[in-house]
């Protein structure tokens, strides 16, 4: 039997929410079957930061690297979902602390209990630095949201963007998490290899972990 797949990404049309003032979706044709036309063609334009997305470095530190040019090894492997409904405007460790024994390198928070795929949220739960601080010691790589910043929608300051600079971390924001049970999978989350943005959206997907083949 194949393993059970969860798409954890928002759909990505016109209309899609976008960070106020950040670039929105659009689409046209630019070519379209006809008798002098064997395909259909279109034009896209977005904010690198719509749907599902990888932020890039350079995103919060102008000298460093694009998203194009990042180790694709965080955005692969082992993760766990971890469920902090309804935390707050900060996950604070106590909402996490009930699920952190033996953490694999990747941790996705969950904080809505249906997130609102079809409008912008300026009330958005983000990450308390401490938490993040907390998280890399014990040696995770990734973690990922399912809001569109792992800092507060009013922020100037970024501090929990600033935190994931510090500690080499990466990140994964705007998931959609709503029928995932707490617990552990395999995430595919790959970033497209545009090398000189600051971001790509993913098609994140969760894998059901492979049982262990039963003794003969």
């Amino acid at each position: 039997m194949d393993a059970r797949l969860w798409d954890i990404s928002p759909p990505v049309h016109e209309g899609a929410p976008v960070f106020p003032g950040d670039t929105p979706y659009r689409q046209r044709w630019v070519a379209t079957i006809a008798p002098d036309c064997p395909v259909n063609v279109s034009e896209i334009t977005l904010s690198p930061h719509i749907g599902a997305h990888a932020d890039a470095p350079v995103h919060y530190d102008p000298g460093a690297a694009t998203i194009g040019r990042v180790d694709l090894s965080p955005y692969l492997g082992p993760c766990r979902v971890i469920h902090a409904i309804g935390c707050g405007p900060l996950i604070e460790w106590a909402h996490i602390a009930h699920a952190v024994d033996a953490l694999p390198p990747r941790v996705l928070v969950r904080t809505y209990e249906r997130a609102p795929i079809d409008r912008w949220d300026p009330q958005l739960a983000a990450f308390a630095p401490a938490t993040i601080e907390r998280l890399a010691g014990l040696c995770v790589t990734l973690i990922g949201i399912d809001t569109a910043s792992i800092d507060p929608a009013d922020s100037k300051t970024l501090d929990s963007h600033q935190t994931i600079r510090r500690l080499g971390l990466r990140v994964l924001e705007n998931l959609v998490l709503d029928d995932v049970p707490e617990g552990d999978y395999e995430l595919i989350a790959l970033p497209l290899k545009l090398m000189d943005a600051d971001a790509s959206p993913v098609r994140a997907v969760l894998r059901e972990l492979a049982l262990p083949e039963p003794r003969a």
